[in-house]
């Protein structure tokens, strides 16, 4: 079983009912072993009943889930992962983030903090995380748990947004950061840099922008039901970048966010 993250996995937002079935199994053929699903996605059934089907050992596929903000309160918490667990089919999981922080005043950050950390003393989660943590957020969660525990924080990173400030504050923190929406909801693919990129490496501008993601050290979960386009998000892990490419795609940086909810973090 992956210790660790894998640097490429399936997102799952929007895989519902048989045809998102089919799509989680058509990603494990092809080679993911990494599958993200969320609470509130409500695709945990279809990567639960996909991984049964799809015939691979359990132990060779790393399942992140996450936790609900509506669900942060200290009675609907552990129960809410104990309808995960049932869900995905599994004993434990390789991976459970607090999918948002809470915006509840009545929900104190140290509570549901706490409750990540007991999944994990209990055996139902391997690793623990966030997502939509900034800094401040992150340091915190160091305070109530204690140094080393957070094994990542899922955030929106592509070109356009790059987050670099959050990225390398993770990393030297040991957190691996891991990027949704890394191809800009297909936007990537319209970049006249990136295509220019693309064409030297025979390759398209949706895989220079998770190369260029992964060579830093950030792992990606693209979402995708096509298998072709499965394919061409995996195969990106064979594609290498020279130092100059890389800086090009760090100009294109223009703090474009896509995800902005009506309250939400202090972003940095």
């Amino acid at each position: 079983m992956p210790d660790k993250i894998p640097m490429m996995g399936l997102g799952t937002y929007g895989r519902l009912e048989e045809d998102g079935i089919r799509a989680i199994v058509s990603a494990l053929e092809i080679g993911y072993r990494h599958i993200d699903t969320a609470q509130s996605y409500g695709s945990e059934p279809m990567v639960g009943e996909a991984v049964r089907r799809s015939g691979i050992d359990r132990d060779d596929i790393f399942i992140t889930t996450k936790v609900a903000q509506k669900k942060l309160d200290r009675a609907q918490f552990m129960p809410s992962v104990e309808n995960s667990l049932k869900d995905l089919q599994v004993d434990v999981i390789d991976l459970v983030l607090i999918h948002w922080p809470s915006i509840d005043p009545d929900v104190p950050f140290e509570s549901y903090m706490e409750d990540l950390g007991r999944l994990q003393d209990q055996g139902k989660a391997r690793h623990i995380g966030v997502s939509n943590f900034p800094i401040a957020r992150l340091k915190q969660a160091e305070d109530v748990l204690g140094p080393g525990r957070i094994h990542t924080d899922q955030v929106e990173i592509h070109p356009f947004l790059q987050n670099s400030k959050l990225v390398d504050f993770a990393l030297s923190k040991g957190i691996v950061p891991t990027a949704y929406m890394p191809l800009a909801q297909g936007r990537v693919a319209d970049d006249p840099v990136l295509k220019e990129i693309a064409e030297e490496h025979n390759a398209l501008a949706s895989q220079i922008s998770l190369a260029w993601l992964m060579q830093r050290g950030i792992a990606v979960i693209p979402a995708s039901s096509s298998a072709e386009r499965q394919k061409s998000n995996f195969e990106a892990q064979n594609i290498a970048l020279s130092e100059a490419e890389m800086n090009r795609i760090a100009e294109l940086d223009r703090g474009f966010r896509i995800v902005v909810p009506e309250v939400g973090p202090d972003w940095d």
